[in-house]
């Protein structure tokens, strides 16, 4: 395993894009957590454990990180020194704005009981669509190194996330999860 100074792609051997290959991250993060999983170094001295606990930790955070599409957005424009938590008024289109009142509207009308989980799912996969277009607008932004249009389009795809978990949510509301 890589030091806790590697970046997440590096310690993992993956090229630094916003395209991966989840299969090798999978295949390469479970490989590195069978070496440093803490249970290894139970019977070791008590520098050996927390070091071991310290890179299962990171190894998790980098590759729930890189597993999450907007959480990798988010931290390939890191790399690059753009902050996604500072948001201006610039970051934020007046379409986004009115298509998130629009689709927030959709779901808030909805009914309440089992009869919505038709429209619920109709509306899912709209922002299923959505979102799908944002990440390509995204990996298209990111590649040719507009920072800042990758930044506007990772604040939608936020939106369109947190929009995709709260339908979720609605649904198991009305099924009674």
């Amino acid at each position: 395993m890589q030091s806790l100074k590697s970046n997440y792609f590096q310690l993992f051997n993956l090229p630094q894009s916003w395209d991966i290959d989840q299969d090798a991250l999978s295949d390469e993060y479970r490989k590195q957590q069978g070496e440093v999983h803490p249970d290894r170094f139970a019977g070791a001295i008590d520098t050996e454990k927390l070091r071991a606990l310290q890179l299962s930790s990171y190894l998790n955070e980098a590759y729930e990180t890189l597993k999450s599409p907007l959480r990798r957005a988010a931290y390939l424009l890191s790399l690059h020194d753009i902050d996604v938590e500072q948001v201006d008024q610039s970051d934020l289109s007046m379409d986004l704005l009115l298509e998130q009142i629009q689709l927030r509207e959709k779901l808030d009308e909805l009914p309440k009981d089992e009869s919505a989980l038709v429209d619920l799912d109709k509306l899912r996969a709209e922002v299923t669509v959505k979102l799908e277009r944002q990440e390509k607008s995204f990996a298209e932004c990111f590649a040719a190194a507009n920072y800042d249009g990758a930044k506007k389009v990772y604040h939608e795809l936020q939106f369109l996330n947190k929009l995709r978990t709260e339908i979720d949510a609605g649904e198991e509301l009305r099924l009674g999860y």
